[in-house]
């Protein structure tokens, strides 16, 4: 009973049943009224009949006062025909529907035909022009016979068998939309129980909800969702492998070393001391970038947003690597027009995104390059740029440059540089500034590393 498409049949079947049972109860009410009224008509207002009375009586008297005088004078007569045994009882009205005189009794007189009477009237016509109204009055009136009774009854039947008939094509239509409906449905529920049984791949087959517009866009955001969480677990396993092997070095270089020393192999000296030093630093500094980039992740890094001097800083960057850039031999320049706006940022992490960035272009600009920092104001804010003119970044690896421990380099070594997380923590670092992080590359002239700051 809980089911989608048991509770909308069950409700098509009562609306149903409802509305027939309504409308051929109006209609049979409404034809038996209007037949007992065809068939009071013709005996009651023939020529020579009542009309003609009261026809006769307005002419003569250009009013309706002793109405009753003139009807009681031809009573009699009216008693005559077909309609002898079950003659109506009258009511006349003058020309806007008052009641004049009622046969009954005098208790609806000066009352209003109601719109229903007024078009069963049989209007009284003289010198072309609608004086009255006559009518069968319903008190103790029953204008039926044998004939005309087992008629009504065997038109009322017929309504009832078709609006049983309507009733059961509506449950069998209700049930066949109430299924149609719910099995998209089911198609979704299908998939995201498989989903949570750890099935990434699972899917909702948009051909099997594209009929109902609402269904579709659930399994299209279904489906979006499923895309995300795949990736994401597909990240989180790729990042547990990544932690345990950029960890996995030092820790064996350091478990090494150790067991040389215990062992004699190595004698107690100071420089293997300082070997060990070395990778205990490396393996610090990995840890705190981990943690950095998590808290950057989840938006928790805490930031001392202030308006900054961008140019001030980027020449501050520039001095910091001037030693580097002679070593290296490469040309390091600093490109800042005059009437730069401040942006809005937090300095220390600014200077933490251009050390980034600048020792990414150190590592892959070979002797005799440069390295230009530079940025404009544009509509957005501050557009800040980092250009190398290195070997460039292979097109089918600039998707991923942003991404944790990712190296261009397949053999990972440590070589070209770090554990693969220092622009994966300045993309972090920028759009927890609130801007954007970009790169334009192309394979041997070179790469640019952009973001955007807010002014």
């Amino acid at each position: 009973m809980n089911r989608l498409w048991v509770r909308l049949t069950l409700a098509f079947l009562l609306v149903t049943l409802l509305m027939a049972a309504f409308v051929a109860g109006a209609i049979a009410w409404s034809a038996g009224r209007q037949f007992r009224g065809y068939l009071a008509q013709p005996g009651v207002f023939a020529r020579g009949g009542a009309l003609d009375v009261l026809e006769a009586h307005y002419e003569a008297y250009g009013t309706w006062a002793g109405v009753a005088n003139s009807l009681r004078a031809v009573r009699p007569r009216l008693r005559r025909g077909a309609f002898a045994d079950r003659r109506p009882l009258l009511l006349v009205a003058d020309a806007q529907g008052k009641i004049v005189y009622d046969e009954a009794g005098r208790e609806r007189i000066g009352q209003t035909l109601d719109p229903f009477e007024l078009a069963s009237a049989q209007p009284v016509v003289v010198n072309d022009a609608v004086v009255g109204y006559v009518l069968a009055s319903s008190h103790d009136f029953d204008p039926l016979g044998p004939l005309e009774r087992r008629f009504l009854n065997d038109l009322q039947r017929s309504i009832a068998l078709i609006a049983l008939a309507g009733a059961g094509l509506g449950v069998v239509v209700g049930l066949f939309v109430s299924r149609s409906l719910s099995k998209p449905l089911a198609v979704v529920a299908q998939a995201a129980h498989a989903f949570a049984q750890r099935n990434w791949s699972q899917r909702v087959p948009l051909k099997e909800t594209a009929h109902v517009a609402e269904v579709a866009e659930v399994a299209q955001a279904f489906n979006r969702m499923a895309d995300s969480l795949q990736q994401a677990e597909a990240q989180r396993r790729n990042l547990m492998a990544d932690v345990a092997h950029e960890l996995r070095t030092p820790l064996t270089v350091i478990q090494g070393s150790l067991r040389a020393l215990i062992d004699g192999v190595h004698p107690l000296q100071m420089k293997e001391v300082a070997a060990i030093y070395d990778e205990t630093r490396l393996l610090a500094r990995l840890v705190e970038d981990v943690r950095e980039l998590a808290l950057a992740e989840a938006h928790q890094l805490p930031m001392a947003i202030q308006p900054v001097d961008v140019g001030a800083a980027l020449r501050a960057t520039a001095d910091r690597f001037a030693a580097a850039a002679d070593a290296q031999q490469v040309m390091l320049a600093v490109s800042v027009p005059e009437g730069l706006p401040p942006a809005q940022a937090d300095p220390d992490r600014l200077a933490q995104v251009l050390h980034n960035l600048v020792s990414n272009a150190f590592r892959h600009t070979p002797p005799g390059g440069q390295i230009t920092l530079s940025a404009e104001a544009q509509a957005a804010g501050v557009r800040v740029s980092v250009r190398d003119t290195g070997e460039g970044i292979p097109e089918e690896d600039l998707p991923r440059v942003f991404d944790r421990f990712y190296r261009g380099d397949r053999s990972r070594s440590r070589s070209t540089g770090g554990a693969g997380l220092g622009l994966a923590i300045a993309k972090s670092l920028v759009e927890n500034m609130g801007g954007r992080i970009g790169v334009e590359s192309r394979q041997g002239q070179g790469s640019e590393f952009w973001f955007t700051l807010p002014v």
